[in-house]
């Protein structure tokens, strides 16, 4: 009987499984195989089938884009479309988000991808943008470039060390649930920028009172200063790369001086 290698199917899942810090006896426990015929699925003695794949990808919870590299490498052809946002199945997609967007008007949003590059925004994200370079604006715009760029929004927060620790620290938790390598070139370029290396130097910022529940960004704008707090927003059970990897961030004044500024800006 062929050997697949375990640098194979077999040798990703494993790599998988270990960067979810599971041992082989609780993966095949959670996935209802026995541990005999994971080893021999990683070591590449056994050759997965398509959907043993599939279900071991899913107990593991691999990202689809890494799901379709999984079963490429197991010789079976992708299951998970990729379709262009600008692709004409995507329009009730371009329009459901485009209509977010607009309702949260008159306070930011923006869809961006998995690397956080901007895909939708609506009018009121320019009250964000003041001050920012042309070049940081010029596409593909990368919302964490030009948040944390000495030439973008970072001279203008208040709290910048703050939210370069915030933006840093998400940025690890999802290098490390996905293991992207486009992720971990972004987190070290951030980390190279003067307001972040010192923030990081510095190490963690103090511990906010227990009677702030959010930390807010806190930008200084000709008008006055800016307070917001942000959400995130996924699609729910994606079966489609593009649609998993985007996420809306919406962003809500978080006091009342901000609230009218942003009504006065919208006219």
């Amino acid at each position: 009987m062929s050997t697949i290698p375990a640098s194979g199917a077999g040798g990703l899942l494993r790599e998988w499984r270990e960067r979810r810090n599971l041992s082989q006896m609780a993966l095949a426990s959670g996935a209802a195989v026995s541990t005999r015929h994971l080893s021999f699925i990683e070591t590449g003695r056994s050759r997965p089938s398509r959907e043993m794949i599939i279900h071991l990808a899913d107990r593991l919870d691999v990202p689809l884009r890494e799901r379709n590299r999984l079963l490429l490498a197991a010789g079976y052809a992708p299951v998970y479309g990729a379709r262009p946002l600008e692709g004409e199945e995507m329009a009730p997609v371009r329009d459901a988000l485009q209509r977010f967007l607009t309702a949260h008007e008159p306070y930011p949003a923006l869809v961006v991808d998995r690397c956080w590059n901007l895909v939708l925004m609506n009018g009121a994200v320019q009250t964000l943008l003041s001050g920012v370079a042309a070049h940081l604006l010029e596409p593909p715009v990368n919302g964490l470039r030009v948040t944390l760029h000495p030439d973008g929004m970072a001279p203008a927060i208040e709290n910048l060390g703050e939210w370069a620790w915030h933006i840093v620290d998400r940025l690890d938790r999802a290098i490390g649930v996905t293991a992207d390598p486009d992720l971990a070139a972004l987190r070290e370029e951030l980390a190279g920028y003067p307001g972040v290396r010192d923030a990081l130097r510095a190490g963690p910022p103090p511990a906010r009172p227990a009677s702030e529940m959010i930390l807010p960004l806190s930008l200084r704008h000709p008008a006055g200063t800016l307070s917001f707090f942000a959400t995130q927003t996924v699609f729910g059970n994606p079966t489609d790369v593009t649609l998993s990897e985007l996420s809306i961030e919406a962003f809500y004044p978080a006091d009342r001086a901000t609230a009218d500024l942003l009504a006065a800006a919208a006219g």
